[in-house]
């Protein structure tokens, strides 16, 4: 069952909000950097210049409310300037250097300065300023916006697209690119169908924000006496509202719910608390998404698409609805014999509990944690205590560096928006060429963005003249200090998630792409995940975890082997179960936006037992509010999350972990995968890689392998 909450986590993932044109980043985790000295240190202090005087970075820190707005204003003159000259070109006199090379420069210069205005709104100490931000990230956001309308500036790059003028594979992609956001924008259609077109966008915009508003405002609790609550914490219980009758107020909200789920001994209890969550906003959001379904439809068809999936899935790496379907439903078959082992346990451990009563969807969250507890010895809050934070950053700096053959700096007295936050020059080990910088802003802080990600500051580029731009990122993260100010221990997963965030990291730096549109974390969506994902494995392999483990209070004590064998068969465990629990709501979602007048309604019931193995639908349960995603943020591409996983699965398997630290390997993953960013096919990039075309059965055959039953 997906809460509004994770939703809000992963729509965050990609992009700040919806239909934002500025802030690309990468969602789940965190960097702190706080060196130690060990005999493996991986930083290497080094008294730097003070930010502002750094060689090929052109990001503008700590400008005042009035400077951000003033600059703003001249970055949309500027591009006006830009855009209007290269209209004003004659369509018979269309040169590479005065239509293509002007908007790819552009883009380039650009970019850090609008970042240097959107940014401060997410990290910035004053109010004053932050509100500044996002008022020019509006005036910003919609000035990009026009500009991809502008049918004159269309009609120069389509007749130097016709023209047929010999460029390089990289230039020429990136005219595709800029006809695709044109045409895309209906530019390429009569005014009425243009005018259609921006109509129905509206509309969606339109349902979408009540859709969202109507779960937001959503009410509903459910009242519950203390021994129906049985077996949550008491901590719990007292943040719960009591009622007159002096009953506990469980609310809806995602965190009320999943702690129910989880941890509640009563099936009846957990029973009522998932229908009345699956019922959310009753016929009013259903008949939103309906709408919402239709309208998109209308939208993809007036752009020449059969139906919104094609057009959602046309720039992805994935393609086409029919590939996405067989996609999802090669890996749920392929799960299924292992799915129905883990379903047969669970229900097995309930009838030893409850009796005869039937195993229902509400019973998963349940009888997982308490097999878990049972098959595992691991106590995930003890674990804290070899997850020092310094230990771990340095941990992590030492295996990237010696991986990927680079090797990082910290600049002292960097220019920067407080204290907390730290800068480092990135090195290629071998030659000492300069490959970018990243700041790492990690600590919580009022008024600060409460997600986790990577933003991009700076992409890397090439000029016309040659001149290189060098790409700067920072890592915004949440992460607690006790009560004297000292960082405190991390839990395995925030290990985990910032290895994968520093993964984000190495990849928009190591970007070696010369146009700015395809360089640091400006990839293919169903690919930019699949590089961080492949070396977050690291964290379930023993010989990586002991690099960045030790015991607080002597950390020559690594985690113990048999501790990193019981964390990879916890990740493992009812793996199948999960998964095909997601791939129903990906087949869901994939089917609405392929295929035209489905009753939503009656799909999911069908879908339901056939892909959970005959478990039926919550009776009254409403599809539109069981999964959110699918009405915004990730429409006909809820599908992603799952095949980055897979194919880093088989790149991380077929590849690294037989030599984990193997820098010949590391190399031609920064070589072959990195570098090349947006610029190339990413199928191309992982075929290149890999040898051979990548597959889904690597990812299956682990599973298996790592369950508890092998």
């Amino acid at each position: 069952m997906e809460s509004e909450g994770n939703s809000e986590k992963k729509l965050s993932s990609s992009k700040l909000k919806k239909g934002s044109n500025i802030i690309p980043l990468t969602g789940a985790a965190a960097l702190l950097t706080l060196a130690v000295s060990l005999a493996i240190t991986a930083i290497n202090k080094r008294r730097n210049s003070k930010r502002k005087d750094l060689p090929g970075c052109n990001f503008l820190v700590n400008l005042s409310a009035s400077e951000i707005l003033k600059l703003a204003d001249r970055i949309i003159a500027k591009s006006k300037e830009v855009y209007d000259a290269v209209a004003s070109v004659p369509l018979d006199k269309v040169t590479y250097k005065n239509v293509i090379s002007p908007l790819a420069e552009l883009e380039a210069q650009q970019f850090p300065l609008v970042q240097s205005c959107v940014v401060p709104k997410l990290v910035s100490t004053s109010d004053k300023v932050r509100k500044a931000s996002a008022k020019a990230e509006k005036k910003i956001d919609a000035h990009i916006s026009s500009c991809s309308k502008r049918e004159d500036v269309y009609c120069v790059v389509k007749a130097f697209a016709a023209k047929g003028e010999w460029m390089g594979p990289e230039a020429r992609h990136y005219v595709h690119c800029l006809m695709k956001e044109f045409e895309r924008n209906g530019l390429n259609l009569t005014a009425t169908k243009r005018k259609e077109v921006q109509r129905l966008r509206a509309q969606i915009d339109e349902l979408s924000f009540q859709y969202v508003q109507n779960l937001n405002d959503d009410s509903t609790s459910v009242l519950f006496h203390e021994n129906e609550l049985a077996g949550l914490p008491a901590e719990f219980l007292k943040t719960l509202e009591k009622a007159e009758n002096g009953m506990f107020r469980v609310t809806l909200k995602s965190h009320h719910v999943a702690a129910v789920l989880e941890l509640c001994k009563i099936g009846k209890t957990r029973r009522l608390v998932a229908m009345a969550y699956g019922k959310r906003c009753g016929k009013a959001n259903l008949s939103v998404l309906e709408d919402l379904v239709q309208a998109r439809h209308k939208f993809a068809r007036l752009l020449g698409y059969s139906n919104y999936a094609e057009y959602a899935l046309n720039p992805r790496m994935a393609k086409t609805p029919s590939k996405v379907l067989e996609f999802l439903e090669d890996i749920s078959s392929s799960l299924s014999d292992l799915a129905n082992k883990e379903l047969a346990m669970l229900k097995e451990l309930k009838k030893q509990d409850e009796g005869e009563l039937p195993f229902g969807v509400e019973d998963l969250l349940y009888y997982v944690k308490k097999v878990e507890q049972q098959e595992f010895d691991l106590d995930l809050g003890a674990l804290k205590q070899y997850f020092p934070v310094s230990l771990v950053l340095s941990g992590i700096f030492k295996i990237f560096q010696d991986l990927f053959g680079l090797r990082f700096e910290e600049i002292a007295d960097a220019d920067a928006w407080h204290s907390d936050v730290r800068m480092f020059s990135v090195f290629d080990l071998s030659s000492g060429e300069l490959l970018g910088y990243f700041y790492l802003d990690m600590y919580t802080r009022e008024g600060k963005y409460g997600q986790t990600c990577v933003v991009a500051l700076q992409n890397g580029s090439v000029a016309f003249n040659g001149a290189r731009q060098v790409p700067l990122a920072l890592l915004i993260s949440q992460l607690q200090t006790d009560i004297s100010g000292i960082p405190s221990l991390l839990r395995f997963t925030e290990v985990v998630s910032l290895l994968h965030e520093f993964g984000h990291v190495v990849q928009h730096l190591c970007n070696h792409a010369s146009f700015a549109r395809f360089s640091g974390l400006r990839v293919d969506p169903d690919f930019v995940e699949i590089p961080a994902k492949v070396l977050e494995n690291l964290c379930y392999e023993s010989f990586s975890l002991k690099l960045i483990s030790g015991f607080h209070q002597d950390i020559t004590m690594p985690i113990k082997d048999e501790i990193c064998k019981s964390l990879k068969r916890w990740r493992y465990s009812f793996s199948a179960l999960k998964l095909k629990q997601e791939v129903l709501y990906c087949l869901f979602d994939q089917i609405i936006h392929s295929a035209e007048n489905v009753d939503i309604f009656e799909l999911f019931k069908h879908l339901h037992p056939k892909v959970m193995l005959g478990l039926p639908m919550l009776e009254g349960t409403n599809p539109a509010s069981c999964f959110p995603r699918c009405a915004i943020g990730y429409e006909a591409a809820c599908y992603s999350r799952i095949w980055s996983e897979v194919f880093a699965a088989d790149i991380f398997t077929s590849k690294f972990r037989d030599g984990l630290l193997n820098q010949h390997v590391g190399m031609q993953f920064r070589t072959k995968v990195l570098a090349p960013g947006g610029a190339k096919d990413p199928i191309e990039i992982l075929s290149d890689f890999l040898g051979r075309e990548p597959s889904i059965q690597t990812f299956i055959d682990n599973k298996i392998e790592c369950s508890l039953w092998p």
